[in-house]
């Protein structure tokens, strides 16, 4: 008598079990797609603006979906379950982070043209000098002509960049032209006024 008592216990804990495991299979099922539409609404801005952010969302989501592959409908559930709001936050994250990128390259597109254009205007001055100023040789004039002749190709191709939607880049793109101009400056004696902005 006891021993079948013990084997319907096991026998209904066991079914318990089973019961407890389906009822999170639809919850986790709803989840993982919630998670996965929201996460693919944000994907393209989010892999431009914050792309190891977004690695670590998408890796949570696999893992969810992995879990509820193997029947762990519960781990997939409590994986899935904050993913959706987690993508809502990546869309603000990279909103913020396009802005503040824009910012920047509304400021380097208008002050690297500028500052390109003193640059030049030293180079003028010192290349029709009869003699330098004290400090300034000859062979650094000469590295400037040829720094602000890549200073302009890098400037039109970091245009290039932000037209075709890659804002990181050409941010970073205008940076290095921005400082490199300023290192011309500096080695000519002067300082372009536009590029230290």
């Amino acid at each position: 008598m006891m021993k079948r008592f013990t084997t319907v216990t096991v026998l209904f804990f066991c079914l318990a079990l089973v019961v407890a495991c389906a009822s999170d299979k639809g919850p986790a099922e709803v989840a993982i797609k919630a998670a996965e539409e929201a996460v693919n609404a944000v994907k393209a801005e989010a892999a431009k603006y914050v792309p190891d952010q977004l690695k670590k969302v998408e890796d949570a989501l696999k893992a969810a979906k992995d879990n509820f592959g193997k029947g762990e409908y519960k781990a997939a559930l409590d994986g899935a379950k904050d993913l959706a709001g987690k993508a809502k936050d990546l869309a603000a994250v990279a909103a913020a982070k396009k802005a503040e990128l824009t910012k920047s390259w509304d400021e380097l597109s208008a002050g690297v043209p500028k500052a390109a254009e003193e640059l030049k205007a030293k180079i003028d001055s010192l290349s029709k000098a009869k003699k330098l100023p004290a400090g300034v040789e000859k062979s650094a004039v000469e590295a400037a002509k040829a720094g602000y002749d890549e200073a302009v190709k890098g400037a039109a191709e970091a245009m290039e960049v932000y037209k075709a939607g890659n804002l990181s880049e050409a941010v970073a793109k205008a940076k290095a032209i921005k400082d490199k101009i300023a290192e011309l400056m500096a080695s000519l004696g002067g300082q372009a006024q536009a590029a230290k902005k």
